[in-house]
């Protein structure tokens, strides 16, 4: 697993062992960033939420390409201590911020964000919870963009938000979302 593009393009992520932890793959990062980009034209100076955040991938590529700031939210230690060593290794700490609590209650934002990510455990219901909990804590800029990563045998219909886009990757589904 790798960073794909950007100022730390190809340098390597540590994942830590195990299932636990399903990092998002590189092809279907690269589909994700080439839809964003698609609509954002640029990541420059966006504030960026990365729930489930495992190994931070999908946060960490979002720096690489131009954002201001990531938040990192995760509360399997496995994973937080990859994603602390990714976040060194790349020298990021100063543009980031690791949250280890739950992705579908993550609290009050402290400053709204431009670009969500999210990709919980397939299977369990949790973006929709999540979903609903960004709304609640004012985590959401206007006009923020969410991407949700679900498996593609689920379906995802979240109340208060519009469907963008909606992509098969191999085994994962992408959902392009904007709040109403």
């Amino acid at each position: 697993m790798r960073i794909i593009a950007g100022a730390w393009r190809g340098r390597p992520l540590v994942a830590p062992a195990g299932a636990e932890t399903r990092p998002t793959a590189d092809r279907v990062r690269e589909t994700l960033f080439s839809m964003l980009t698609s609509r954002l034209g640029t990541f420059e100076g966006l504030r960026v939420a990365d729930l489930f955040a495992g190994t931070g991938a999908l946060g960490l590529e979002a720096l690489s390409r131009g954002a201001a700031h990531a938040t990192f939210i995760e509360t399997d230690r496995a994973a937080l201590a990859a994603l602390k060593t990714n976040i060194t290794k790349l020298g990021a700490a100063d543009h980031t911020d690791v949250l280890a609590r739950s992705a579908d209650a993550p609290g009050t934002a402290v400053a709204p964000h431009d670009l969500v990510l999210l990709d919980p455990p397939y299977g369990k219901g949790l973006a929709e919870r999540a979903l609903a909990a960004l709304r609640q804590g004012g985590w959401l800029a206007p006009g923020a963009w969410i991407s949700v990563e679900t498996s593609r045998d689920e379906t995802l219909a979240p109340e208060g938000y519009a469907v963008n886009a909606v992509r098969n990757v191999g085994k994962a589904c992408l959902h392009l979302l904007r709040p109403l």
